[in-house]
């Protein structure tokens, strides 16, 4: 009897040479012709195994009732040529438009504070769910730090504190100060789970004998801090990269235009301008700096402000791009911006989101999930974002901290205090980082009248589909994807994503 070697390579001969095998057929005995179809089988089955692992699509899915919460759906459903329901959604991966860098939170100080004040187990069992792919942990793949203190710390800093009437233009007594003590300890344990986590820092406000106020709020820039300033954020990055913590980008100013927060400052499109192209990027330049520099990083009711920046040819030789918030505005101004300049990159950076809309009844059950991820998980990355973040990660069940003035209701994702409970933009952002990883390519898919959608490709080649019913009934529909469809079915205010 000839070996399975022999058999396949009969089979190869059936195949392609069949005039030799008839000639050979006296000399092969009966039992090698069994072997033959034997292979012939185990290639068919083989091959059915393949295409119908090709064809299988999974599914997460998140209720608007909260009686399903990011858990995947049981049983196999697949692709076929089956006739399609009223309601299809085309994905088309011959479309592409943007990369995605990732989707997150900011890792604000009080966060960090929460975090380091656990046990440390349950710590590592934590950020192992946030950070990690594995199983049922959710892959968060971006973080925004802040520059000093945000309105969400415990107490307001920069990294060059001075005595009254005191200055220090070299920056001899730069230091990273309260970072160390939770956001450095904490973001070094997050790295060790995914080291290739995309980083941005954000300031907001300079120390405060460079402004013209003297103050933690408000005020101006001096012109003549400006170098100063420049050098601040080089020190920065070097401090952090000294400690093993690689900024991707940074952005000049949170909320550049809202100079009533604690910390903040005022800053107009011109001085920003002024400040990229004679200072910051010259600056980033001479140190050989790497990091992405994003202007704006504020509301989508100005895209003027990005626009004038970028207009400026000085200026945008050094922008990578430009980042927004939606407390104010439309999601499609991101697009205005794109189409104005799309060789330059768009990033969304900010947005805080309640477990119950503010309009709402308190006693109203609803979980308000659907029209944060129409806006921000759909609408950002349809508007050519490359990225989500929200605000913020962690609070704790009284929303501290926050500076007086500060933010006194800005919900994270987690609410830390005898235990931990996950919010809504927990599960928002995990429909989309788990599997949506840095390097996804946007495609193209169709949407419906109650069906938003987003699409993408990941870097292993599955491609990720995003959809939320935001219609008032459930909704049956089906998947087309290269001729073949998948029927399926969401509830009013259910999101699903569904990967093949």
């Amino acid at each position: 009897m000839l070996n399975g070697h022999a058999s396949c390579y009969w089979l190869f001969i059936i195949n392609f040479q069949p005039e030799i095998f008839i000639m050979q057929i006296p000399f092969i005995i009966r039992p090698s012709l069994i072997s033959i179809f034997l292979c012939v089988a185990l290639v068919a089955v083989n091959s059915q195994q393949i295409k119908q692992k090709k064809d299988k699509i999974t599914q997460w899915l998140t209720t608007g009732d909260s009686t399903i919460l990011f858990k995947q759906q049981q049983g196999v459903v697949s692709f076929s040529v089956n006739r399609s329901s009223a309601q299809v959604i085309t994905v088309d991966e011959n479309k592409t438009y943007q990369s995605i860098d990732g989707f997150g939170f900011a890792l604000t100080q009080g966060s960090a504070m929460h975090m380091i004040k656990m046990n440390a187990a349950k710590r590592v069992a934590l950020l192992k769910e946030l950070f990690d792919t594995t199983g049922n942990n959710i892959g968060i793949s971006y973080i925004r730090l802040s520059i000093g203190a945000s309105d969400l710390n415990e107490k307001i800093f920069s990294y060059s504190d001075l005595p009254a009437g005191e200055t220090d233009t070299a920056l001899t007594r730069f230091d990273l100060g309260p970072d160390r003590a939770d956001v450095i300890p904490v973001m070094k344990e997050i790295l060790a789970i995914n080291p290739s986590i995309k980083i941005l820092g954000s300031p907001w406000s300079p120390p405060a004998w460079m402004k013209t106020n003297n103050d933690t709020r408000g005020g101006r820039l001096k012109s003549e801090y400006y170098a100063a300033y420049a050098n601040y954020f080089v020190k920065y990055i070097q401090a952090m990269k000294a400690e093993g913590i690689i900024i991707d980008a940074i952005t000049i100013q949170n909320e550049p235009l809202h100079p009533g927060n604690n910390p903040s400052l005022l800053m107009t499109a011109p001085e920003h301008t002024d400040f990229v192209k004679n200072n910051l990027g010259p600056s980033f330049k001479a140190a050989a700096i790497k990091t992405k520099i994003i202007v704006y990083d504020h509301n989508a009711d100005r895209p003027d402000y990005p626009i004038y920046i970028l207009d400026d040819p000085e200026a945008k030789k050094y922008a990578d791009g430009s980042a927004f918030h939606l407390y104010a505005g439309d999601i499609e101004a991101l697009s205005d911006v794109h189409n104005a300049h799309p060789e330059k990159n768009i990033y969304f950076t900010e947005q805080m989101v309640v477990q119950f809309g503010r309009n709402k009844n308190p006693a109203d059950p609803k979980f308000n999930i659907a029209r944060p991820v129409q806006r921000l998980m759909i609408g950002d990355t349809r508007n050519w974002s490359r990225n989500v973040l929200e605000w913020n990660l962690a609070a704790d069940p009284n929303y501290q901290p926050h500076t007086p003035g500060g933010c006194s209701s800005c919900m994270g994702a987690l609410t830390i205090g005898a235990g931990v409970t996950r919010n809504v933009s927990y599960y928002i952002i995990a429909h989309a980082a788990k599997f949506v990883r840095p390097g996804s390519v946007r495609i193209g898919s169709t949407q419906t009248t109650t069906l938003s959608t987003v699409a993408f490709k990941n870097p292993e080649g599955k491609k990720v589909l995003i959809v939320l019913n935001n219609g008032a009934n459930a909704e049956v529909f089906s998947i087309k994807f290269n001729g073949k469809t998948v029927s399926t079915s969401l509830n009013s205010g259910a999101v699903g994503t569904y990967i093949w």
